[in-house]
């Protein structure tokens, strides 16, 4: 036998020698003397002295990893969870606003710690992240019947106006009726700035002219800034002429408008938001107790409001080109809608002023649980709650 076949030979009986008892050892060392012509001894010796080839470790190249996934995953995960499952460059632009929050609510951070999430890139989020994305994973049913009778006195718009100045917006209707069109549920009245994504929502019985009305009424007042535009798809909650007339017959007239018939991209704001702003929060239950839209609107004029405009980023585009077959486009930094206005030269000082006060005051957690509790409340009613509710209404 050639050296080379010899210590084969040494490697495969190498195991079998140390596992088995003192007797067997004997039968496999005769074998072995006999195959390769060894002295017992040094048979022997070769069996005990063997050591099996073993990949030398070698140094992972590159530098060291600055972040520490055991130290800084479980704050990073829970302002994530908390933010309602925001992208990697949308969470980084937050982490500076949900920091002092969630200090306040979970605890202080050491200094490194801080550092480290107020450094972080969106990239080596999506890293540490990606083993849990997985774990947190959740489409509509279109409710819009055209109303034809104000369609020639309203005009369409599909550019948009000026989208630099706050004060136009979008509007649409979001549907809670389970599976089935047929009878009465609850609708979410959706509205969103397209200069700052500043959003407000309202709950509805049906889609009746006169409810409508109010609860717009109701949006306009809680803007930060004035209304200067209101855009809205074809249905006939919006085409009527309660909110013809009151958008246009006033001292200074807002600017009414209406997408094309059947183009949903028009109006592709609102329907981003009906889906990151109501969707993912109430799904698609069916909601056909009317004692659920009071309970919806306490929820949307108070935490739900302050949470989505004052901790929730967004990104708008800038621009898109054309490259081949694909399209490439680029969006500017992710901001919150407090954020855009304080930017927006055309808001007054003592507004953002306000808003500051108002942000220094709010803690994102907070806001969630009591956001959570009452969302248990309207999607989980006890039986005695809604026999109470019914009586009281």
């Amino acid at each position: 036998m050639s050296p080379r076949s010899k210590r084969e030979y040494i490697e495969a009986i190498f195991l079998r020698y140390k596992k088995v008892p003192f007797k067997k050892k004997t039968v496999i060392l005769n074998e072995f003397c006999a195959t390769c012509g060894y002295h017992r001894k040094h048979a022997i010796r070769l069996l005990r002295s063997f050591k099996r080839f073993i990949k030398p470790k070698t140094k992972k190249r590159g530098r060291s990893p600055r972040y520490h996934p055991d130290v800084i995953l479980k704050p990073l995960k829970q302002i994530w969870l908390a933010a309602n499952l925001p992208c990697s460059k949308r969470l980084k632009a937050i982490l500076p606003l949900w920091l002092p929050g969630y200090v306040e609510s979970f605890g202080n951070l050491p200094p490194e710690v801080s550092k480290a999430l107020l450094s972080i890139s969106a990239a080596t989020i999506d890293r540490l992240l990606n083993p849990v994305r997985t774990q947190y994973k959740k489409r509509g049913r279109a409710t819009t019947k055209p109303g034809t009778l104000l369609r020639k006195q309203i005009p369409i718009k599909t550019n948009q106006w000026d989208e630099s100045r706050p004060g136009f917006l979008e509007a649409d209707t979001v549907a809670h009726c389970g599976e089935s069109l047929s009878g009465m549920f609850a609708y979410t009245i959706d509205c969103v700035d397209i200069a700052t994504g500043w959003s407000e929502q309202r709950a509805v019985w049906g889609k009746g002219e006169t409810g409508v009305l109010e609860q717009i009424q109701r949006i306009e007042q809680s803007l930060p800034f004035p209304l200067l535009g209101f855009d809205c798809d074809n249905g006939s909650e919006f085409l009527n002429y309660h909110l013809l007339k009151h958008f246009t017959q006033r001292k200074y007239p807002v600017q009414f408008t209406r997408s094309r018939a059947y183009h949903k991209d028009d109006n592709a704001h609102v329907e981003q938001k009906n889906w990151t702003h109501v969707r993912q929060w109430l799904g698609y239950q069916r909601l056909d107790d009317p004692t659920v839209v009071p309970l919806l609107n306490d929820l949307y004029r108070q935490e739900w409001r302050l949470f989505h405009n004052f901790f929730c980023p967004s990104v708008k585009l800038l621009s898109k080109e054309r490259i081949g077959s694909k399209t490439i486009k680029h969006h500017d930094r992710p901001k919150t809608p407090y954020q855009r206005i304080l930017e927006s030269p055309h808001i007054p000082l003592n507004i953002k002023q306000n808003l500051s006060k108002q942000l220094a005051k709010l803690n994102p957690f907070v806001l969630r649980e009591a956001m959570e509790k009452r969302l248990k409340k309207i999607l989980n009613p006890s039986p005695s709650s809604l026999s109470l509710q019914r009586s009281l209404g």
